[in-house]
């Protein structure tokens, strides 16, 4: 009686442990149909899209290549990023890097960034990365049903977003609104103090009564 209650303790312990091994199995084919990707995987989409990626730790860094409307070639610094929990794919694109003086960082191409991203759309938004102290105009993608194909078309859409927005994140338009706005401002301060002058002139010519 006590080997029959064994072999049956074993026989079920058995098929518990057939039955977990089943389920891992259909959820791993279920994620890999869905495009789930795994470190491995990104790094093949990435081949596959024609990045030649460097691995760092959960990331891959990379060139990519864009062309704008006139047929002119970009160069890009990008990253793509897989999350800890592997849950999503950040793609991002390496802007230039914050000016030392808080003097040359005018609160008009800030707010002119933050604008951007409610106008850009698709998931595409900037950044700042303390860090480094650099700007980046990043895409948050869902870990699925993700390709080397829709990963090339993913990258593509970021790149363009990087162009047209060039005239807000470069840092070298930013000195020249810095300095635009300094011009403006003295000349105010400038017509400011010309109509004290001469209101305080016209003060001391009245006549009193």
């Amino acid at each position: 009686m006590a080997g029959e209650l064994t072999r049956r303790s074993m026989l079920a312990a058995g098929l518990g442990a057939a039955g977990a091994l089943t389920t891992t199995k259909a959820r791993a084919a279920e994620e890999k149909a869905e495009g789930r990707l795994d470190l491995d995987g990104l790094a093949k989409a990435l081949k596959g899209a024609g990045v030649k990626a460097k691995a760092r730790e959960k990331a891959f860094d990379f060139s990519y290549v864009e062309k704008d409307a006139v047929g002119e070639e970009w160069t890009l610094s990008m990253s793509a990023v897989l999350s800890n929990d592997e849950e999503t794919v950040w793609l991002m694109a390496w802007l230039d890097e914050l000016p030392q003086s808080s003097a040359d960082v005018p609160r008009t191409a800030l707010l002119r960034l933050l604008a951007d991203n409610d106008m850009i759309g698709n998931g595409i938004f900037f950044a700042y990365v303390k860090s480094n102290r650099r700007f980046i105009l990043q895409r948050v993608l869902k870990n699925a049903a993700l390709s080397a194909t829709t990963l090339k078309s993913d990258l593509d859409e970021l790149g363009f977003a990087v162009m047209n927005t060039y005239a807000h994140w470069s840092v070298k338009n930013w000195k020249q609104l810095t300095g635009t706005t300094e011009t403006a401002a003295s000349a105010a301060k400038e017509s400011d103090a010309d109509e004290r002058s001469e209101e305080h002139t016209s003060e001391l010519q009245s006549p009193c009564n």
